[in-house]
């Protein structure tokens, strides 16, 4: 059978797992009357409500006689794990680009993956329908984009197509007939896209995806590099040093077929397949028969950039919401994380009673929160906290990232002020059409935490903002955090509007009344730069008297609603995030108001 691997790469919402919908669709992987979700590539409920492709996913379309294999790749830099992994199975790529934003961040770094290790992509200008598309000019913004990442003259006489996802129809021509559907697109990876490189030799895999299934346990999928694999066949798994972690015997061989896994009686050289049976075999490991003794490389990992302190929920509320609270359950889940995800690092704290987990960015990991809260767990996080690094002179660097911004001119001014107090540096500022401008900064990790719900406030709702790892950088200095202080409660029990409605004056609240609160809980944000104790809980003194005026309705200020992602972006160092499965609570670390006025007084003798 004829065989083809590409990988589709895009930028967060530019339509490529709308794309893939269409071409099983026209390959004849769904049956006319079948109903299928839309986006059927995105499989997880995380995926679905943000709109975004986090975790990498393969499908396989039957074309005439020849059989694609496509993987649907995240295009979010936090997930950049998963894309450097992805491209070492396939043998092309679809570049899909919005004809309205052009190329963005997140193209750049997959696109830059991709050209280093050789595939020559085809490119293809989706949304050609929308009001305010600009194909020519994007077009040449692409290969200025391949210029800069020292793509070769191969590379660079792409092929283009041009077409709309969601109206299933691509075409050679800008003008082009709309009557073919896709297969101008199924004939391009025919033609432009070889078939895979087959090396001679025994059964060899390098595992590029890894998930737990209740079934069959621990599924690899990967790309055969030789030879061919049976159920029930002998092999065993090298480490990228060649060092052998477990021999044994699979138990089922997979292949793609549409979006279902089917198990089949043999795989050859060169197809991308699932393999269940080995335990303790993981990403970037060799499968391969028994005689084989060196590895297949794998692709080296970009570090991570941020960290966070997860720990066992302590507060008087712990274990009320969540069924998963101790310190074991919490390790462990965050272990067997750290084993499918390699752009996470997790190792157990210097305390003991904790977990610091470090990955690409605030995404990532309010990603893995949410998903573990949704899985039953009550756990408290620390603020996110930049990686530093010294460099061979001893000096300090700290991570910077290239900053993307587009906004209507009118607020381009308070971006660049906020920016530079954020210790940005102005790369690029150019008119991107429409009343719009693209402002381009390099700007510390540091600096962006919690910047992205700051950006929408000051620009209306109007601005988008793409981030990517740059380099490290000399340390810049420091940042200016929070001005304000936090309000406390002092008292454990429901909060009391009539209590909530005496407070206001001291500042906005981020509790409703009847909520349950605890001593060392923050209520709300202080109008003053010092954090103030309240109680929330006081009701009104009754008395005999009745007067309309004493018996009016309590009308409160709608509180500040806190995200996932706002909370960790608002919190100090000395404060946590609670979340369980029905709530996201903010504390301060210590509960206790004396332990708090302990550890200052401490920390101020540390620095005298």
């Amino acid at each position: 059978m004829n065989l083809r691997n590409i990988a589709i790469i895009a930028h967060v919402d530019h339509g490529k797992t709308t794309l893939v919908d269409r071409l099983l669709q026209q390959a004849g992987s769904f049956r006319e009357n079948q109903k299928v979700a839309e986006r059927a590539m995105d499989s997880n409920d995380l995926e679905r409500e943000r709109g975004i492709t986090i975790l990498a996913k393969a499908t396989s379309i039957l074309w005439q006689d020849t059989r694609i294999n496509i993987v649907d790749t995240p295009g979010h830099a936090d997930f950049g794990g998963e894309v450097e992994r992805i491209l070492n199975m396939v043998d092309g790529a679809l570049v899909l680009v919005d004809a309205a934003e052009g190329p963005l961040p997140q193209t750049k770094f997959v696109v830059s993956k991709a050209l280093r290790m050789g595939l020559k992509p085809i490119v293809v200008i989706n949304k050609v329908d929308r009001a305010d598309a600009r194909p020519i000019e994007v077009v040449n913004e692409v290969f200025d984009l391949f210029a800069a990442l020292d793509a070769t003259d191969e590379q660079l006489d792409f092929p283009i197509l041009y077409g709309s996802a969601k109206q299933g129809w691509m075409a050679e021509k800008l003008e082009g007939p709309k009557d073919r559907g896709m297969k101008p697109l199924f004939e391009l990876v025919l033609k432009h896209v070889g078939a895979p490189h087959v090396e001679p030799g025994p059964f060899r895999l390098l595992g590029t995806i890894l998930e737990a299934n209740p079934y069959l346990g621990r599924i690899i999928t990967g790309r055969i590099t030789s030879g061919s694999i049976k159920p029930n066949q002998s092999v065993k798994v090298l480490d990228h040093e060649g060092r052998q972690i477990e021999a044994g015997r699979v138990t089922k061989v997979l292949a793609f077929r549409g979006l279902e896994r089917v198990p089949v009686d043999e795989a050859e050289a060169g197809d991308i397949v699932a393999i269940a049976g080995l335990p303790e075999a993981t990403v970037a490991h060799t499968i391969c028969d028994p005689e084989v003794a060196t590895p297949i490389p794998a692709q080296p990992i970009d570090p991570p950039t941020l960290a966070m302190t997860f720990r066992v929920n302590d507060s008087p509320l712990a274990g009320t919401e969540g069924s998963k609270v101790t310190g074991r359950m919490i390790r462990d889940r965050l272990l067997r994380e750290s084993e499918g995800n390699v752009a996470l690092r997790v190792r157990e704290s210097d305390d003991k009673d904790s977990m610091e987990v470090a990955g690409r960015g605030e995404l990532q990991l309010g990603i893995l929160i949410e998903t573990m809260r949704r899985e039953g767990f009550e756990l408290s996080v620390s603020r996110p906290k930049v990686l530093l690094r010294r460099n061979a002179a001893g000096d300090l660097e700290e991570p910077i990232e290239e900053v993307v911004i587009d906004v209507d001119e009118i607020h381009s001014g308070v971006v660049v002020q906020k920016m530079s107090e954020r210790k940005a540096e102005m790369i690029e500022m150019r008119p991107s059409g429409g009343g719009r401008v693209r402002l381009v900064f390099y700007a510390p990790t540091r600096g962006l935490i919690g910047y992205q719900g700051e950006l929408l406030t000051d620009t209306r709702g109007t601005a988008i903002m793409n981030r990517l790892f740059h380099a490290y950088a000399p340390f810049k200095g420091d940042i200016a955090g929070r001005r304000n202080g936090v309000l406390i409660s002092n008292e454990q029990g429901e909060a009391v509007a009539y209590a909530m409605w005496k407070l206001e004056d001291r500042g906005p609240m981020m509790i409703e009344p009847g909520w349950k609160v605890y001593r060392g809980m923050i209520v709300g944000e202080h109008t003053r730069d010092n954090d103030l104790e309240i109680n929330v809980l006081k009701g009104k003194q009754l008395t005999n008297i009745r007067t309309t005026s004493k018996d009016e309705a309590v009308r409160l200020t709608p509180p500040i609603r806190m995200t996932l992602e706002k909370a960790l972006a608002y919190i100090e160092d000395d404060e946590l995030v609670e979340v369980t499965p029905k709530s996201i609570r903010l504390r301060k670390k210590l509960l206790d108001p004396n332990d708090r006025k302990r550890n200052e007084r401490r920390k101020e003798t540390e620095q005298v």
